[in-house]
């Protein structure tokens, strides 16, 4: 069984921690990121470091304890460093372009499909490549895979929409005449 509770999280220098109830508050600078943890776990924030216990002794209560504990750790990093993911577009006359707070993606359909980028994420395009920049993990990953799902990548010439470390496995496709 999974032990990642029982590691503290350890808040890098800039980030002011408090409690306010059961939320825990993160922030730095003008960025407040907020985790409300329903009196699920109990929070001890000692310096630059958040400990987390289980209030109970049954199965649920590891979960969360394990859980909150990720999720806070997840804010932090985000806070500190940031979360990005990178697609790839490849296809013949596959573009994609950001116009304002809309991506403008141009797949082989019949129109073009307008992405409204969320509240909080930066999206950069390079040539064929969407970069996706932002402190929140779960919007990054999100908006990530809702720009993949438009055009998935298909096995036969590989074109469509993936992730830049993804790797399509190839299919051979017809064979040749005889």
């Amino acid at each position: 069984m999974s032990r990642v509770g029982k590691r503290p999280v350890t808040v890098a220098s800039g980030i002011d921690v408090s409690l306010d109830g059961t939320c825990l508050v993160a922030k730095k600078g003008n960025l407040e990121k907020r985790l409300e943890t329903h009196g699920r776990v109990e929070i001890a924030i000692d310096g630059s470091e958040v400990t987390f216990t289980r209030v109970g002794e049954e199965k649920q209560d590891a979960a969360f304890w394990g859980t909150y504990r990720a999720l806070f750790n997840n804010i932090i990093i985000g806070l500190d460093k940031g979360y990005s993911k990178s697609l790839e577009i490849n296809g013949v006359g596959y573009r994609a372009a950001v116009q304002g707070k809309v991506l403008n993606l141009q797949l082989g359909y019949s129109h073009d499909i307008n992405f409204d980028i969320p509240e909080g994420l930066e999206v950069k395009v390079e040539k064929n490549v969407i970069t996706i920049n932002g402190t929140d993990k779960q919007a990054v990953g999100q908006a990530a895979a809702e720009i993949r799902s438009f055009r998935p990548p298909e096995p036969y010439k590989g074109k469509g929409v993936k992730y830049t470390d993804e790797v399509i496995i190839r299919k051979a496709g017809k064979a040749a005449g005889k």
